[in-house]
């Protein structure tokens, strides 16, 4: 399916690291005017270098003329964000968020701005920064948008053409719900992988060590790639989503002692079960790429 291109508008992108860089890239092919706000002068001369807006600046007044406005802010930088920025928003702009956690950004920012739109795109990659953002990053992945009773219904609309135009496919759902639900298929598995990284790093056996980084290859790769990433990021995950992330820990430590019971007691057959339930679930959860 084609996505029609939007009419030239101007969108300010507050950031542009992996996400902003990637929706400033986009948006610039469906021939938005993209002004980019960025926090050091090096990044303003990287991020025109790279073509990632026709103006970038470190001066929110940058965001003046523009009727869309996406925060792709660390979630700290959501929770705290700096008056200067906020005075700097037109009154009559449509906002939205990109933050992997819902209920404490929409809290703040619903109070801040009458055109708020709290949303999650819901893709990614292992790089960041300012070079990171890439072309058709959105496309087939979730668009997560979590409206309450006062979210503007004609705001919500122009976002969810906005993620259309992007080919991303549109959820909705309340906040709470999307915070425990990324609790369990994005910030668990962070802390997993985290733990196995740091498993093999108390290993005190140099020539054990050395052989495990020896060996290590793709499916080590794999599992490891979330909990290697960006420090800053896997901590405000759990700091701002506590209760939901520990709800998924409870929940794998009860099953992760179920697989360790039928080891320690020599239940092969229960073990190989346990295996061929996981391997039955995975699908569901492992969608193809749409054509």
């Amino acid at each position: 399916m084609e996505h029609k291109s939007i009419p030239s508008r101007r969108v300010g992108i507050v950031g542009l690291g992996l996400i902003g860089g990637s929706l400033a890239l986009d948006l610039q092919a469906l021939g938005w005017q993209v002004h980019g706000l960025v926090h050091t002068p090096s990044n303003v001369e990287k991020g025109l270098a790279r073509g990632l807006a026709q103006t970038i600046s470190t001066d929110p007044k940058i965001l003046a003329e523009c009727e869309l406005i996406i925060l792709a802010l660390p979630l700290e930088e959501l929770l705290s964000p700096s008056q200067e920025l906020i005075h700097s928003i037109p009154p009559t702009a449509v906002i939205t968020d990109v933050g992997s956690v819902k209920t404490p950004v929409q809290k703040i920012w619903t109070k801040l701005h009458k055109n708020f739109v709290p949303s999650h795109p819901m893709a990614g990659t292992s790089s960041s920064g300012i070079e990171a953002g890439q072309l058709g990053l959105f496309k087939n992945k979730p668009w997560v948008v979590t409206p309450d009773n006062q979210t503007n219904p004609t705001a919500l609309e122009k976002i969810h053409q906005l993620a259309n135009s992007l080919g991303s496919v549109w959820v909705t759902t309340e906040a709470k719900m999307h915070d425990e639900a990324v609790a369990l298929i994005s910030h668990l598995p962070v802390l997993i992988s985290a733990t196995l990284l740091r498993t093999l790093g108390e290993e005190r056996n140099p020539a054990l060590l050395a052989l495990t980084k020896a060996l290590a290859s793709t499916g080590f790769e794999d599992t490891t790639r979330v909990g290697g990433g960006n420090p800053n990021m896997g901590t405000a995950m759990m700091s701002t989503n506590t209760a939901a992330v520990m709800r998924a820990l409870s929940s794998y430590r009860w099953c992760l002692a179920q697989f360790e019971e039928a080891i320690m007691s020599e239940h092969w057959a229960q073990l190989e079960a346990d295996f061929q339930k996981a391997q039955a679930l995975r699908p569901d959860f492992i969608k193809k790429q749409l054509k």
